[in-house]
C-alpha cells in the first residue's frame, strides 16, 4: 500500500509526534536532550519553521510548529534524523535507526486547538506519571510559555500573544489554561488526528484544507471504489 502523501501547508500549525523505534528509548542521559535541542533549533532557523510547544520524553517527542513553505517539517525532521542518530549511534556505540519509520502529524485549527494542543503537549510527562506538574519537567516549553523563561527555541503563536498585553500577563493567561483539564472527547480528537495524520479542526476547516490540497481527505474503504459523483445527468456507460 503506498503511503499516505504529507499534508503540510504554510502558516498553517502542525502537531507532530516522533517514537523511538519498537518504543525504545531515545534519550540516554541529560546531554542528550541538549543536543537534540540543538540540533531541533538549527533545523527550524535553516527550513523556516517556527516552535511554539515541545516535550521530549524519554520515547518519543512533540512538537506544535509552523512552516513557512510546504517542505520545511519535512526537511526539518530529516535533519534531526541524520544529526541527532548519527550522535546516539556514535556516543553510545550503537548501529540502525533510532525513529520509527514515519513521524506522526497534523494540521492544528488555529483558533480552536492550538492553545489545546499546546497545553496537551506540555502535560505529556505528568500524564505519564512522571511529575505532578508540568514545571517540574525539565525538557519541555512549560518554562517559556507558562513561566517566562528565556527558550530560544520558541516562537510565540499570535494566539500565545494575544493572551496579554506583557509577557506576565501571558505568562498568567496562558497558566490558567492548565487548571481545567483536558476532556476525554478532547484527550481523543487529539490523539486520534494525531496517529491518523488527518487535520485537528471542524468541517470548515477541513474543507480549506481540501481546497488547498487539490484533494480530499480521509482513507477510503476497502473494497469496490465509490461511486463518483456528477452534476447534471449521469452519464451512461456501456455494458452490463
Amino acid at each position: 500500500m503506498p503511503r499516505k502523501p504529507r499534508m503540510y501547508v504554510p502558516g498553517v500549525p502542525c502537531h507532530l509526534v516522533q517514537r523511538g523505534n519498537n518504543r525504545e528509548a531515545t534519550f540516554f542521559s541529560p546531554d542528550d536532550y541538549r543536543v537534540y535541542l540543538d540540533c531541533l533549533a538549527q533545523a527550524a532557523s535553516r527550513y523556516r519553521v517556527q516552535i511554539h510547544a515541545y516535550v521530549l520524553m524519554t520515547n518519543h517527542v512533540h512538537l506544535l510548529l509552523t512552516p513557512q513553505d510546504e517542505d520545511g517539517i519535512s526537511r526539518l525532521v530529516q535533519s534531526i534524523g541524520r544529526r541527532y542518530v548519527q550522535y546516539v549511534n556514535h556516543l553510545y556505540r550503537r548501529t540502525g535507526t533510532l525513529w520509527e519509520g514515519r513521524h506522526k502529524a497534523c494540521l492544528i485549527q488555529e483558533e480552536q486547538y492550538l492553545l489545546r494542543c499546546s497545553r496537551y503537549i506540555e502535560l505529556n510527562p505528568v500524564r505519564a506519571g512522571m511529575v505532578e506538574h508540568p514545571g517540574e519537567y525539565a525538557w519541555s516549553s512549560f518554562h517559556a510559555n507558562a513561566l517566562g523563561r528565556t527558550d530560544p527555541l520558541i516562537s510565540p503563536h499570535p494566539l500565545y500573544l494575544a493572551l496579554g498585553r506583557s509577557a506576565l500577563e501571558r505568562c498568567s493567561a496562558y497558566r490558567e489554561l492548565f487548571r481545567g483539564h483536558h476532556s476525554d472527547t478532547e484527550l481523543r480528537a487529539i490523539r486520534r488526528a494525531s496517529q491518523a495524520g488527518m487535520p485537528l479542526g471542524n468541517d470548515r476547516f477541513k474543507e480549506q484544507i481540501e481546497r488547498h490540497l487539490g484533494r480530499k481527505l480521509g482513507r477510503d474503504a476497502p473494497g469496490r471504489p465509490p461511486r463518483k459523483q456528477f452534476s447534471g445527468r449521469p452519464i451512461k456507460t456501456h455494458g452490463p
